[in-house]
C-alpha cells in the first residue's frame, strides 16, 4: 500500500511522471523500457532489389540473397524486398508475439500470399502482431515477405520534405527481431500520457487537472515496472479517474479513423498504389481488432487501384463496408483542385465518383470530402446538391494566415442560392493522433459555440499515408466521457449522426466562394497562380478543346464512343497536386504523358466521326469546319492546303454544327466585313484596325491605345501603357511552389523593350498582326505576334516564352481608362465580383485572385475584358489588370516550369455592360476555336447545326451520351445561365428527339421534369447562375447524321 502523497510541487511532479513513460530517458527502470519483452533475432533474412513494383507473385520468384540488419539498399523509387525466416521459441507460449522492424522505407508485411500490415517509423507502425497469444498447436515456424519502397511517407526529398527528390538516397533496415509484446504496459501508457494531457492541458489553475496529475503520480508510486502484479492496482487508478464522467452539455467530438493519401505528390502515382495497401490493411486490422472503429476513406480512383491490384484487400474492404466499419465518403473520383477544373470537370468528379461508389459499396455520398484542396469555387453547392450531397468537409480553411474564417459549422450558399451544410474541424489538422492537447484544442477553436457543439475529429497519419494506430484507438476509448473533456462519440453511424446533429437552424449562412489563403491567398492554386509547374495548368485546358468535338460530334452522329473513355485520365490528373504543378518532377512528367494520350484518343475518335460523315461518297478528301459552341460564328480561320501551305478564309459555321470549306474563289472576297488595315510608322509603331477596334503600338510592343471604334473610347489609361511585362522575385516563407506572398509586390520591375524590334506580320485584309521579340532577362526571352482579324471584337497575343530563370514571377498588365470599385471574374459556371481596393484585410489578403477565360474591369457604360487561353491567376488593382503567367520555384521540381510555353490572351474593350458586350462568347471562343477536321471522303455539302439557345444569357456548356445505357441513342444536355438573370430560351434541335426530361448531375431523371417537344423546339426557364442538365431520347433511326 502507498504512503499517502506528500504536497507536491507541479514542476517536479509533472518531470517525474514524464520521464517514467519517456522512449529516451531512464528506459532500464521505467515503463517504456517494459514494453516489449524477451527478443530474438530473426532465423534468416534475404533480400532481392530491383527498380520495378512487382507484384507478390512475380517477387517471390526471384533470387533472394543472404543480407543483414543494417545493409544499404536503394536508390530512390527502387524496391526491395525481403524474406523473412522465423522461428519463434517455445517458452513464449501464451504470450502476444510481435515482429519487430524498422526502416527509413516503407514496407509491407505479405503473409501467405496477402498483405496484413504496413510498416513506417514516420507513421508509428514498427511491429507486426504476429499472434496476440501464442498457443501450444501454433506453428513456431514461418516465413514472412517485407516489401520496402525506397521512399519515405512523405517521399524523398533532399535536405526538407519538400525539396525535390534525392535521387541517390539510400535506405536500411535497422531493426529486424521477435520480440515479446506487453500489452498490460501498453495501456498504463496510453492511461499515463493521457493524464499527463489533462494536466498540461487543463492548466495549474484548473481543478480536474491537478487530479489528473495527482493520479498520474500515485500511479508511478504504484506500479513496479519489473513487478507486472502491480499493474492492476495502477490501472484501477487511471479507471477510476477516467471514469468520472462530464456532464450533458459537454462537446462532442465525432472520431473518424482518416488517412488522407495524396494521389500523387512527393511521389509517383504507382507508389500511392502501394500506400493505398500499406494504409488500408493496417485499418482493416484495426477494424478487426476494435468493432466500434470507423475509418473513412475518399477517391474512387484509390479504391480501384486497390481492386485491380490487391483483390483480396478489397474484398475485405467491401466486408466491412457492409458491416459499417468502412464509410466511403466524398463522392469523387480524386480529391480535385477546387479552382482549376472546369465546371463540367467537376461535375464529371462526382458522376464517375458517385457511380464507383454505387455499383462497389451499394450506395452513393452524402458528403462531400475535400480536406486537402487549395480553394473552393463559388459553384461548389450547386453542384453538390444535384449529386446528392448535402454536407461538405474540409481543412484548410483553417490554414489562413492573414484571415481567419469566421465559422467551423456553417451553411455554404452558391451562386444560384443553392445550400450545403459545411464543417471544418476546429482541431485545425485532419491528421490528429487522438492525443488530449488535440481534443482541447478542438473546443477551444470552436468559433460556433452557442450554435453547435458537435466537431469532426479526424485521427490518423496523412498525406502520405499510414493511417489511425492501435494507440490513437485506445486513446480516444478511454476518453470516451470523462469530466473536464468533450465527449468521443464513435460508432458506426458516426459519420452520418455527425453531419445530421450539425445540421441545425442556428448554423449561419455564407455566401459565395470561402476565401483560402495559406500563407497569403494566391497559393498557386488557391487564390490565383495555380502552381508552379504552369506546363500542367496550361495543359489541364487545351485538352477540353479536343474532348468537347471529339465527343460531341461523335455523340451527334450516334457515333460509339470507344471504351477506353479519356475523361477518367483527365481527372486523375486534376488531383489538387497534380494539376496545380506542387508536385515532384516525376509527377508532372507523368502527367504531361497522360495528356498526349488524352489529345491522340481525341485525334482518333474526331478522325473515326469524320469518316462516318463520309461514309459511302467517294471523293477526294474534304475538310469540315466544325463549331462546338452554340452559337453561330463567323471567323478568321487558317485551313491547310495541299504541300503544308495554309491559307486565311473568313468563315461561318452554324451553332454546334458544321458547315464544308469555302471554296477556293470564295476565299478572298471578305464578305461584308471592313478589312483590317497595319499601318507602320516612320518611328516603328504600329496601327492595326478592323473598323471595330483599333490597336496602337509602340516600337518596343507595348500598347498605347486601344480604341473602340464606333464610340471613339480609348480603353487604355492616359500616359500608361498596356501589354507591360513585369518581374517580381518571388520567394516564399517556406512553400515555394505554392505560395506567393504579399511582398512580392515590392519587387515590381517592369521589363522593357528594345525600339525597332517591332515588325509587321500579316499585312491586313481578313487579318493583320505585328510581332517582336523581348529579351526577358539574360536566360529568358520572349516572342509575341499581336493579331487583329476582321470582324473580332478583341485583339490578341499570341506568345511564346523561353524561360530559364530561378525565384521570378511574369506577369503582364494593362492600365485601364476605367473606375469601378470591384472587377468581375469567369468562375466555373458562372462569375463573381471581387474588390479592386484594399480597405480592409480581407481585400488586400487577396492582392491576387483565381479567373477561369476572363476578366472584366467596368464603370457604367464601358469596360475592358481580359481573356486568355489558360491562365488561372489574376488581379485588377484600381484601374490595373494583370495576369500571372509564368513563376520558377525549385521546390518540390527543380525543374518546374522551365523551358518552352506557348499561350494566348486577349483585349476587348465594349460599350455597356460585358454580358450585353459578349465578353462570355468571346472568351469561350478564344478557347475553343473552330476546327477545321479532314474527312477521308467527300465531306458534306451543306452546313448543319444539332443545337441552338434562344438566348445569349444560356450556354449550352456540354452534349455528351448518357452514362446509363452507352448503346442507346440518349444525349445529356448541360446549360447553365451565364449572366446572372432570370430568363426564358427555347432550345431548338434538329436531332429526332423522342423524349426530353430534365436529369440532375447524375444523369437521374426528374420525375416531374418532362419536357413538352414544340416545332423542334423545348422551353427552359432559368434562375441566376442554374445549371439544368436534360435527357434526350432520340428515335431510333439509321442515321442521325443529315
Amino acid at each position: 500500500m502507498a504512503a499517502a502523497p506528500f504536497l507536491k510541487h507541479w514542476r517536479t511532479t509533472l518531470e517525474r511522471v514524464e520521464k517514467f513513460v519517456s522512449p529516451l530517458y531512464s528506459t532500464d527502470c521505467n515503463l517504456r523500457g517494459r514494453l516489449f519483452g524477451d527478443s530474438c533475432p530473426v532465423a534468416a533474412l534475404s533480400s532481392f532489389l530491383t527498380p520495378e513494383r512487382l507484384s507478390y507473385q512475380e517477387a517471390v520468384q526471384q533470387d533472394f540473397r543472404p543480407a543483414q540488419v543494417g545493409d544499404s539498399f536503394g536508390p530512390t523509387w527502387w524496391t526491395c524486398w525481403f524474406r523473412v525466416e522465423l522461428t519463434i521459441p517455445e517458452a513464449w507460449v501464451g504470450q502476444e508475439v510481435h515482429l519487430r522492424w524498422e526502416s527509413d522505407g516503407e514496407g509491407l508485411v505479405w503473409r501467405d500470399g496477402e498483405p496484413v500490415q504496413g510498416l513506417t517509423k514516420e507513421g508509428d507502425k514498427t511491429s507486426y502482431v504476429l499472434t496476440d497469444r501464442l498457443g501450444e498447436g501454433d506453428p513456431r515456424s514461418l516465413i514472412l515477405y517485407v516489401e520496402v519502397a525506397c521512399n519515405g511517407l512523405l517521399g524523398a526529398g533532399k535536405g526538407t520534405m519538400i525539396a525535390a527528390p534525392d535521387p541517390e538516397k539510400m535506405f536500411q533496415v535497422s531493426r529486424a527481431e521477435l520480440a515479446l509484446f506487453h500489452r498490460d504496459v501498453h495501456k498504463l501508457l496510453v492511461d499515463l500520457e493521457l493524464l499527463l494531457g489533462v494536466a498540461k492541458g487543463l492548466g495549474e489553475d484548473n481543478q480536474r487537472s491537478f487530479q489528473a496529475l495527482y493520479t498520474a503520480n500515485q500511479i508511478v508510486n504504484v506500479c513496479d515496472p519489473a513487478e507486472p502484479e502491480t499493474f492492476p492496482a495502477a490501472q484501477d487508478l487511471a479507471s477510476k479517474f477516467f471514469g468520472q464522467r462530464g456532464g450533458e452539455s459537454q462537446h462532442t467530438i465525432h472520431a473518424m479513423g482518416h488517412c488522407h493519401i495524396d494521389t500523387a505528390w512527393l511521389w509517383p502515382f504507382k507508389e500511392t498504389v502501394r500506400k493505398c495497401a500499406r494504409s488500408w490493411i493496417t485499418a482493416v486490422q484495426l477494424m478487426e481488432r476494435n468493432p466500434e472503429f470507423i475509418f473513412v476513406c475518399s477517391q474512387a480512383q484509390q479504391l480501384e487501384w486497390v481492386r485491380n491490384h490487391y483483390p483480396g484487400l478489397y474484398a475485405r474492404l467491401q466486408e466491412f463496408a457492409c458491416h459499417g466499419q468502412f464509410v466511403p465518403v466524398g463522392g469523387t473520383w480524386v480529391e480535385m483542385d477546387g479552382n482549376i477544373p472546369s465546371g463540367e470537370a467537376m461535375v464529371r468528379q462526382f458522376l464517375q465518383g458517385q457511380n464507383f461508389f454505387l455499383q462497389e459499396f451499394g450506395k452513393m455520398c452524402t458528403e462531400f470530402w475535400l480536406p486537402d484542396t487549395f480553394g473552393y469555387s463559388a459553384q461548389l453547392p450547386q453542384i453538390m446538391r444535384s449529386c446528392g450531397i448535402r454536407h461538405f468537409l474540409t481543412q484548410k480553411l483553417s490554414w489562413n494566415l492573414v484571415n481567419n474564417f469566421p465559422h467551423h459549422t456553417f451553411f455554404w450558399e452558391g451562386l444560384d442560392g443553392s445550400r450545403v451544410l459545411a464543417h471544418f474541424p476546429p482541431g485545425d489538422s485532419y491528421g490528429m493522433e487522438g492525443s488530449v492537447e488535440e481534443v482541447l484544442k478542438t473546443v477551444a477553436k470552436n468559433r460556433d459555440k452557442g450554435r453547435t457543439n458537435h466537431s469532426a475529429f479526424l485521427f490518423g497519419f496523412g498525406d502520405g499515408g499510414g493511417g489511425p494506430t492501435q494507440t490513437m484507438v485506445d486513446r480516444l476509448k478511454r476518453l470516451y466521457n470523462t469530466d473536464g473533456l468533450p465527449r468521443s462519440r464513435r460508432g458506426t453511424g458516426s459519420v452520418s449522426a455527425s453531419f445530421m446533429t450539425w445540421s441545425c437552424s442556428a448554423a449561419w449562412p455564407w455566401s459565395a466562394a470561402p476565401h483560402f489563403c495559406t500563407q497569403q491567398p494566391s497559393c498557386r492554386a488557391s487564390g490565383g497562380q495555380p502552381g508552379s509547374a504552369c506546363h500542367l495548368p496550361d495543359s489541364t485546358q487545351r485538352p477540353l478543346w479536343l474532348l468537347l468535338p471529339a465527343f460531341i460530334l461523335p455523340t451527334l452522329l450516334a457515333f460509339p464512343i470507344p471504351a477506353l473513355d479519356p475523361c477518367r485520365l483527365l481527372l486523375l490528373n486534376q488531383f489538387h497536386d497534380v494539376v496545380t504543378g506542387s508536385c515532384i518532377q516525376l509527377v508532372a512528367e507523368e502527367a504531361m504523358c497522360h495528356y498526349e494520350d488524352i489529345r491522340s484518343q481525341g485525334n482518333t475518335l474526331l478522325s473515326a466521326a469524320a469518316a462516318a460523315l463520309c461514309a459511302g461518297e467517294p471523293g477526294p478528301e474534304g475538310l469540315l469546319i466544325v463549331n462546338t459552341l452554340p452559337w453561330k460564328r463567323t471567323e478568321v480561320l487558317a485551313l491547310p492546303r495541299p504541300g503544308g501551305a495554309h491559307s486565311l478564309a473568313l468563315v461561318t459555321v452554324p451553332s454546334m454544327g458544321y458547315a464544308p470549306v469555302p471554296a477556293p474563289t470564295s476565299l478572298q472576297p471578305l464578305l461584308p466585313q471592313q478589312p483590317v488595315f497595319v499601318v507602320q510608322e516612320t518611328d516603328g509603331s504600329v496601327t492595326l484596325d478592323n473598323g471595330i477596334i483599333r490597336v496602337k503600338l509602340d516600337p518596343t510592343g507595348r500598347l498605347t491605345s486601344l480604341v473602340l471604334v464606333a464610340s471613339s473610347r480609348e480603353a487604355i489609361a492616359e500616359g500608361a501603357v498596356g501589354n507591360q511585362f513585369v518581374l517580381f522575385d518571388d520567394v516564399p516563407l517556406y512553400w515555394d511552389a505554392w505560395d506567393v506572398m504579399d511582398y512580392h509586390l515590392e519587387t515590381r520591375k517592369p521589363v522593357l523593350g528594345q525600339a525597332g524590334t517591332l515588325a509587321v506580320g500579316t499585312e491586313g485584309g481578313v487579318r493583320g498582326s505585328a510581332w517582336f521579340l523581348l529579351q526577358i532577362s539574360p536566360n529568358s526571352r520572349l516572342s509575341q505576334e499581336v493579331v487583329l482579324d476582321a470582324g473580332c471584337p478583341y485583339v490578341r497575343f499570341h506568345t511564346e516564352v523561353h524561360w530559364h530563370e530561378a525565384h521570378k514571377f511574369l506577369k503582364v498588365e494593362f492600365p485601364a481608362r476605367v473606375r469601378s470599385p470591384q472587377a468581375t471574374y469567369e468562375v466555373q459556371f458562372g462569375h463573381l465580383q471581387r474588390p479592386t481596393h484594399y480597405n480592409t484585410s480581407w481585400d488586400w489578403a487577396r492582392f491576387e485572385v483565381w479567373t477561369h477565360r476572363w476578366m472584366d474591369l467596368s464603370e457604367h457604360g464601358f469596360g475592358l475584358a481580359l481573356l486568355n487561353d489558360c491562365k488561372y491567376g489574376s488581379s485588377v488593382r484600381g484601374n490595373v489588370l494583370s495576369l500571372s503567367l509564368l513563376r520558377a520555384p525549385k521546390a518540390p521540381d527543380a525543374t518546374a516550369d522551365m523551358g518552352r510555353h506557348e499561350f494566348t490572351y486577349a483585349l476587348m474593350p465594349h460599350t455597356g455592360s460585358f454580358q450585353d458586350a459578349g465578353v462570355i462568347q468571346a472568351a469561350y471562343s478564344l478557347n475553343f476555336p473552330l476546327l477545321a477536321l479532314p474527312t477521308p471522303g467527300r465531306a458534306p455539302v451543306s452546313a448543319w447545326s444539332a443545337f441552338t439557345v434562344s438566348s445569349p444569357a444560356v450556354v449550352l456548356e456540354t452534349v455528351k451520351k448518357a452514362e446509363t445505357n452507352p448503346q442507346d441513342h440518349t444525349l445529356v444536355l448541360r446549360l447553365y445561365e451565364a449572366y446572372g438573370s432570370h430568363v426564358d430560351c427555347w432550345l431548338h434541335t434538329s436531332l429526332p428527339v423522342q423524349e426530353a426530361v430534365l436529369c440532375d448531375l447524375l444523369e437521374r431523371r426528374d420525375p416531374a421534369g418532362h419536357l413538352p417537344l414544340r416545332d423542334s423546339r423545348l422551353k427552359l426557364t432559368f434562375s441566376p447562375f442554374q445549371i439544368q442538365s436534360l435527357l434526350l431520347v432520340l428515335q431510333p433511326t439509321p442515321e442521325l447524321s443529315p
